[in-house]
Order: C-alpha cells, then structure tokens, then sequence
C-alpha cells in the first residue's frame, strides 16, 4: 500500500471516530425518587367509594409505571404506620422497605400490595430517616410523600426539611394528600409542595415535573460587591435569615472557587431569605426568593479595606494589651469594634473615630477606610511611671496642659506603677494623716517611651 494510502485512511477512520464522538449523547444524570408510604390505620376510611389505602395503592401503581419510562432513574420504598398496631402505636414504626436499585419496580409494587393498615402518623421521623435513604448526594434526589394525615407524634416535618437539605435533597418534597382538610394541609407548608389525590392530572404533572427539574438544581450565589461593584469581597461569615419567622436558617463562611467566582450554594427554596454578612459594620441583602430549579444571585454591597494599629513592642510587657473601640465617625458612639494593637483588621469603607484605651486615652478622628487599602495608625509606646509615698493618701494624675486633663485617680498605696503615653504629667496628692487641702503635694514629670519615671511623694 502507497504511503499516500495510508494516510488517506487513516484520516478516514480518525474523522469517523471524531463524528462517533460527537453525535455520542450524554448519559442523563441519575435521578432517585424515594416514596414514602403511608400505611397507619386511618388509610382503612373510606374515600371515594373505596377506601384510602386502595386508593393510594393505585396511585402508586400509577406512579412508578410512569415514572419508570424515563431513563436512568432509580426507586425506593420507605413505609410508616405498617407494623406496630393502634393503640398504642410506636412514633419509631418507619422502615425502609426496598433500598435504591435497578429493575425494583416488581419487588416494590408487592411490598405496596402487602401493606395493612395499622399504626400511627410519624411524618417528622419518617422524613429525617429519608435522609439517610439516599446513597448519595451525586444524583439528583427526590421523595414523593403519599399520606391522609397530619404528624401525630408531636413532631415538626418543617425541621426534617431542614435534613432533607444537608443530605442534597434540594427538591420540595411532593405531598400527596388523601382528604385532608384545609387545617392540615397547611401543616404541610414548609415542607413541600401539595397535591390533591383526588387531582385527575397528579400523576402526568408530578412525572413532568421530575422530568422537566431533574437536572435543574436550586442554587445561590452571594455577591459581596466591591466600590466598582465586582464580586470580589470574601471570607465573611453570613447568615440567611428566614424572613417571615425571622430564625436564622443557614450560616456560612463565604469563599470564593477555583475560578475567583462566588461559591455555588443549594439552598431550600421554600423560605423568603434576607442575608446578612457579617462585616464591620455588618451588611446586609432585599429580600429574596429563591426560584425553584434555578440560579439566583444575591447581590450585597459590602466594599472593604483595613485599619491596622501599630505599636513597636516596648522594653515593658505591656503593649499587646492595649484596645481600640472602633467607632463610625461624626459622633456615633456605637461601638463597632474593639481592635487588639498589632492587629490588621477589614471594614466597610467610610470613616471612622477610634478611641484608643491607652493611658490617658487616644482619639483618632476621621480614619478614613478605603477598598482595598490599609489605614496605619502608629502610637509611640508608653513609658512607665513608677510613684513611691511614706504614706497613703488620695491623688490623681493629669495630663499638664492650658486645661488639666485628668488621666486617672491613684489607690491608696504607697507603691504604683502605671504606663503612660509620652508627654508632660502632674500629680495632685495629700497623705490621709494630714487633714488640711494646704498639705496637697502637686508633682511636675514628663514620660517618655520605654523610659521609667520616677515620682516619690513625701519630697
């Protein structure tokens, strides 16, 4: 064969596997629906001309031939109600009957047809057990309740949806109701969508709307925008609050991914959130509502830069102990933040007046905060001021200007130390033994950093 030849073919072959390749379709991804039946003694009533228990039996028939046309989709089978007779009942009585797996359709139609009606409702336990049903969070996870009651065991089902979404079930759950009253179905509010049983269209819209949503999570995404309104700002924590109950529901830390975007979260869509970041000073999102199987931004003005106070470690160890209060300027006395010296620290840009708890206090008005930038705020270090007296007595120290500034009242020792910013001091002082103001000692001294001053009162 001709070199010319094998190279024809050669590419030949290579463009027909190319094409194979390309006209290859994506395998779907792996759907689980975890039905949950209902098998406590109320299903015996009579609904319809039959009783309730047929009557969801045949729905579920109805269910999984459905269901079990569309591709790479998995079954399980979890009932309550089924085994401990009423009275008394057992609130425990859930059990996964048939796990996740292929070609289940028979064995869970037969353990259906096996159901007797016979104990109690425990919806909550039931659901929170759901949880653990789901092998994994890879696939897209769902569960269809079939019931004709109400939680009977004191329970919350609101709280075992809660569950539900640790475990990646981002899906209302569907509930199916068999004559429940208006009352109780309210009680299946925040826990997933409802359908009547007596619905003529209930099995085409649930298999439409698994089919149409299993590939379609609802997902979130908080923006913390900066002063040019990029998502750029992170590693805040933030909390999503529930905003008709007003209870936090979520709390995050938020981060970025490995492409610089905001991380990707599957949240329930049932509640209407507000965020709030926890910046200084916190921020915080409008109210928003999820759309179910869909992405939703979050957007949060939340620009920052840093505040870092500085003070060189003296000959005294003392200076890692001093605080600021970080306050917003023009007089808002509002603490924001108490500030370690030596420490950087993020805020919302703006302005702010720190006061420093230094001896005699430091106040630093007008820091202004920047994106991005770092406002140093330097303090020389103290130095200390050691007073030594024959006697106790009453005292202060000032700080020794046009106006006297007092700094701080002395005990009652005749031996104290104190650490004092750099600068011209008096001391005011009279021994309790003499009675009269005349005998008031006033001691005149300067400190300087890292430099102790000596100031005895009985010269």
């Amino acid at each position: 064969m001709k070199f010319f030849q094998v190279i024809t073919l050669s590419l030949f072959f290579l463009g027909a596997f190319s094409i194979k390749a390309q006209v290859k379709k994506t395998e779907p991804t792996l759907t689980r629906v975890l039905f949950v039946f209902d098998a406590s003694k109320s299903m015996k009533t009579q609904h319809n001309k039959t009783t309730r228990i047929q009557g969801a039996k045949e729905l579920f028939y109805k269910f999984l031939d459905s269901l079990n046309k569309q591709k790479n989709i998995q079954f399980a089978l979890r009932m309550y109600g089924h085994t401990v007779k009423y009275p008394p009942g057992d609130c425990k009585d859930s059990k996964l009957v048939v796990p996740f797996g292929k070609n289940n359709v028979a064995l869970i139609k037969s353990k259906v047809a096996e159901a007797k009606p016979t104990g109690i409702t425990p919806i909550e336990h039931s659901l929170i057990e759901s949880a653990n049903d789901f092998p994994d969070t890879k696939a897209v996870n769902m569960i269809i309740l079939i019931t004709d009651g109400i939680e009977e065991c004191e329970g919350d089902p609101c709280k075992a949806r809660m569950k539900l979404m640790e475990k990646g079930i981002v899906f209302k759950p569907f509930i199916i109701g068999i004559g429940l009253s208006v009352e109780q179905i309210k009680t299946f509010e925040c826990v997933g969508d409802y359908y009547d049983f007596d619905n003529s269209n209930l099995v085409k819209d649930i298999s439409a709307i698994i089919s149409k949503q299993k590939l379609n999570k609802t997902s979130s995404q908080v923006n913390l925008l900066d002063s040019k309104s990029f998502p750029s700002e992170t590693n805040v924590n933030m909390t999503f609050y529930n905003t008709a109950t007003g209870s936090y529901v979520y709390n995050y830390m938020h981060t970025l991914n490995q492409k610089g975007n905001p991380d990707t979260l599957y949240l329930d869509d049932f509640p209407t959130y507000k965020v709030i970041a926890h910046t200084i000073p916190p921020t915080e999102s409008k109210e928003v509502k999820l759309s179910l199987g869909k992405h939703t931004i979050i957007p949060i003005d939340a620009p920052q830069g840093f505040i870092e106070l500085r003070r060189p470690m003296g000959v005294y160890n003392f200076n890692e102990k001093i605080k600021s209060i970080v306050r917003k300027a023009n007089g808002n006395m509002q603490t924001l933040n108490v500030q370690q010296m030596n420490t950087t620290e993020k805020y919302i840009t703006g302005t702010y007046d720190l006061e420093i708890l230094t001896l005699p206090r430091t106040y630093i008005s007008g820091v202004k905060v920047d994106q991005s930038q770092t406002k140093l705020i330097e303090l020389p270090n103290a130095g200390m001021l050691t007073i030594k007296a024959l006697d106790n007595g009453d005292g202060s120290i000032y700080k020794d200007s046009k106006k006297l500034e007092w700094v701080c009242n002395l005990n009652n020792t005749t031996s104290q130390t104190y650490y004092l910013q750099p600068g011209n001091y008096r001391i005011e002082w009279r021994a309790k033994s003499l009675k009269g103001s005349i005998y008031t000692i006033e001691k005149k001294f300067a400190v300087k950093s890292d430099i102790e001053t000596r100031v005895e009162l009985y010269k």
